[in-house]
């Protein structure tokens, strides 16, 4: 089968020495503070005078800011990382102006994610499967979970820190990846709650619910929390707990999202989705939590993926298609579909579940467009 070179990540789990742990922690706070003076000087030059400042001028800039004496601990860590914050910062500007993101906003010690992203040259050696970062003395004890391609020669690796405390290494390499056998099928997807997903074939895949499983356990410690002094030990402790519990939350649903795709894109040479407007879904308040734990927009988005890397293909119908009113069998619309309908009788005589009749209607329509080659794949919102 024809193969393709992607770039791919590779995500571990490491665990930092005291010292490595002490200069990565400096690394993510020079990091941070480059970026936000930089969005500051661009923002400032854009709004008082007009002027569009690239990432070039902006790495000038930060020449200038290390001789500072106020600024001297950037000199502490390794410039890579510094850089690579710029690079990311001019990323964030192209994104706004094709309209793909909204405008850059200033990274926050408490919210954002600390991460540094060490490029190959001088930042970090990658030998007999070991890492090591500029300015360490030692490699790092990475937890390898899985192994790399053979002859890997990664580009760069990210180093970050959860809110559980938790680190991990992410490293890009270049890998050739073979398509997949042709499929004789194609499927329809139709997105649940009960069900996560039920496929046109009236297969249904149950919803695991991971957050209503742990969510006696996540709001006894946040109540624990509430209790805690602020700025206290205990406080931090505390705040440890639930953030563990909602790493696991989010570990066990991605792990779930992630074997559910690749089993649908192995199975089907096309998949057929709803182009859903997920943001909007959840303003309804009564569903909200349950959508947010089903994470629809996590599982379209490993579907694209990893269609695009096996040679398969991912069509999504316009969002305001009635797959849930039309009969599956006739074609005929009905005018009213509560939602608590779930099974329900066409004139024609036909008895559709709600779920398998609405992903066979997306199949169809999906397969139509195709053809057609119009409205196949939808702007996301």
């Amino acid at each position: 089968m024809p193969s393709r070179a992607v770039k791919r990540a590779y995500r571990y789990r490491f665990y930092p020495t005291d010292q490595q742990r002490e200069l990565l922690n400096r690394t993510f706070g020079c990091v941070r503070y480059v970026y936000n003076r930089a969005l500051a000087e661009r923002h400032r030059a854009w709004f008082q005078g007009g002027k569009r400042i690239n990432y070039v001028e902006t790495a000038k800039m930060l020449t200038a800011w290390k001789q500072e004496s106020e600024v001297a601990w950037l000199q502490e860590v390794s410039n890579v990382p510094l850089q690579q914050a710029l690079r990311h910062l001019q990323g964030a500007y192209a994104a706004f102006w094709e309209k793909r993101a909204k405008y850059p906003t200033f990274k926050s010690k408490r919210k954002s994610q600390p991460s540094a992203t060490f490029t190959a040259g001088n930042s970090f050696t990658f030998r007999d499967g070991r890492i090591k970062l500029a300015k360490c003395s030692e490699p790092l004890n990475i937890v390898w979970s899985r192994p790399l391609p053979e002859s890997a020669h990664p580009s760069s690796v990210t180093v970050s820190r959860d809110t559980a405390d938790r680190w991990f290494i992410s490293i890009l390499v270049e890998e050739a990846i073979a398509a997949l056998p042709p499929a004789g099928t194609s499927v329809g997807i139709d997105a649940g709650i009960t069900a996560l997903v039920t496929l046109s074939t009236g297969e249904k895949v149950t919803n695991p619910k991971h957050e209503q499983h742990d969510r006696d356990r996540l709001a006894k410690a946040q109540r624990n929390l509430a209790r805690k002094e602020k700025g206290s030990a205990n406080r931090a402790k505390a705040r440890l707990k639930v953030a563990r519990i909602h790493a696991r939350i989010a570990d066990r649903r991605r792990d779930t999202l992630h074997k559910l795709s690749t089993k649908i894109i192995r199975e089907n040479q096309t998949v057929v989705i709803e182009d859903l407007s997920v943001r909007n879904m959840v303003r309804n308040h009564s569903l909200a939590r349950a959508i947010h734990d089903a994470s629809w927009s996590g599982l379209r988005r490993q579907l694209e993926y990893k269609a695009d890397w096996y040679g398969r293909t991912v069509i999504a119908i316009d969002r305001f298609y009635p797959s849930s009113k039309t009969c599956s069998a006739c074609g005929r619309i009905n005018p009213n579909m509560p939602l608590n309908v779930r099974t329900w009788i066409c004139p024609c005589g036909a008895v559709h579940d709600r779920d398998v009749n609405a992903a066979r209607n997306i199949l169809a329509a999906g397969l139509a467009v195709s053809v057609s080659g119009d409205g196949v794949r939808p702007p996301r919102a």
